[in-house]
């Protein structure tokens, strides 16, 4: 096989993570050779957020670190440090990319084209002086006494250091396999068993799925053992019914849960599709109501008229029932679907529609001050290879360009 002669730095993926690492690196006169084996770079970067590409979240570092569960977030103190949320978005900007914040602190490209993203950064490594290599599929990479030997496909490639961005296992389709895992190991470090996270949640209710499409925009969520009141997580905000269950960012956000969870499959998901009103407060409501209003209208007057059928069916309220005329079994049973509607999970839809892998290299391997491992000198690890998974708005692009930027900062 051919052998090229040896260069500074190689990175391995041009995700998020090591797009930004090859940029700053070369900008700081670095030699770097990007490996990438799609035939395009960046290719989840083009198609997350809806092809819009949610770039990071408004807020500050603190925030934005508090969002991670505990050991992530003290591990991502460095790389924020290094490159906070305002930072990237100044950077951004600087370079072109206009950028908006929405109502939820998404910040989006102004265009609503991740394409627009993917060609800035892209302008980026080639003024850095970076050169990327498409089509290049690593098959190992070893460590030796003066640095790395890096095989591809085609050819044996030497470095001094390595960064390592290949990604996770979510959307495989993407090129995101798993391959770095077993180049990590191989290096000296442990892997968290990788499950999908920020992925929509299966239920085999039927009833469930001929609600698809319906989207409520606030809901509170929470995962339960069966026949179990306390629960295993909860949130709130939008929530999508789907074809085969329960999506949006908080069925998604909770999603992590699940599949941390040894048997998903039985786990129930509880909705309280009015978080804002008191169970004692729609009781009220239902027993002071006279005259011949229909049930039905009462209750679309709260909730959409597919999911308030549904819900006056589930609790076994005749659709026209007066609601004067409701028993206090019937107007309980009604207020229970209401603020607590159990789904029973048969599962989630797995890798293949998970934004995001948790798992991956064990945090304390890595040296969160530079991002180098602590098994192997000279290697780096970024972005989602890392056992790193935040929440649904940003947290984890932002994630991705931080560890990417520090370690490029620090090769």
């Amino acid at each position: 096989m051919k052998s090229d002669p040896t260069v500074e730095v190689i990175v391995v993926g041009a995700g998020a993570a090591g797009l930004m690492a090859a940029i700053r690196a070369a900008e700081r006169g670095k030699q770097v050779l990007l490996l990438e084996k799609n035939t395009k770079p960046g290719v989840k970067i083009l198609m997350s957020g809806g092809t819009r590409c949610n770039l990071t979240h408004a807020t500050d570092r603190r925030t934005l670190t508090d969002a991670f569960p505990r050991n992530q977030a003290r591990f991502l103190r460095g790389p924020l440090a290094a490159l906070g949320p305002e930072e990237l978005v100044d950077r951004f900007n600087a370079e072109g990319l206009a950028t908006k914040v929405e109502s939820t602190g998404k910040v989006f490209p102004t265009s609503d084209r991740a394409l627009d993203v993917q060609r800035m950064l892209l302008g980026m490594l080639d003024r850095a002086g970076a050169k990327l290599q498409l089509g290049a599929a690593v098959t190992g990479i070893q460590a030796t006494s003066d640095g790395f030997v890096v095989a591809t496909n085609t050819v044996n490639h030497h470095c001094r250091e390595v960064v390592l961005a290949t990604g996770g296992q979510s959307y495989p389709g993407c090129g995101t396999t798993g391959d770095g895992y077993a180049w990590a190991k191989s290096l000296g470090h442990s892997i968290v068993p990788p499950r999908p996270a920020l992925v929509p949640l299966k239920t085999s209710e039927s009833w469930a799925h001929e609600l698809s499409g319906l989207t409520l925009p606030e809901v509170g969520v929470s995962i339960t053992k069966p026949g179990e009141r306390k629960p295993l997580a909860a949130s709130r905000g939008s929530l999508l019914f789907t074809h085969v269950g329960l999506s949006g960012p908080v069925a998604m956000d909770l999603s992590r849960e699940v599949t941390a969870h040894a048997r998903s499959a039985g786990l129930v998901v509880v909705c309280d599709f009015l978080p804002s009103r008191t169970e004692a407060a729609l009781l009220d409501e239902l027993r002071s109501v006279s005259g011949r209003r229909a049930i039905r209208g009462m209750v679309a007057e709260w909730l959409p008229g597919r999911l308030a059928d549904a819900l006056l069916m589930q609790a076994g309220v005749p659709l026209d029932r007066v609601a004067a005329e409701l028993s206090k079994k019937e107007r309980q049973a009604l207020v229970d679907r209401i603020k607590r509607c159990g789904f029973e999970l048969s599962g989630t839809l797995g890798f293949a529609k998970a934004e995001v892998t948790a798992g991956g290299v064990a945090l304390a391997e890595v040296d969160s001050r530079d991002m180098q491992s602590k098994c192997t000198p000279g290697l780096y690890l970024v972005g989602e290879v890392l056992d790193i998974d935040g929440p649904i708005g940003g947290y984890n692009f932002q994630a991705a360009f931080s560890t990417g930027w520090l370690a490029g900062d620090s090769v």
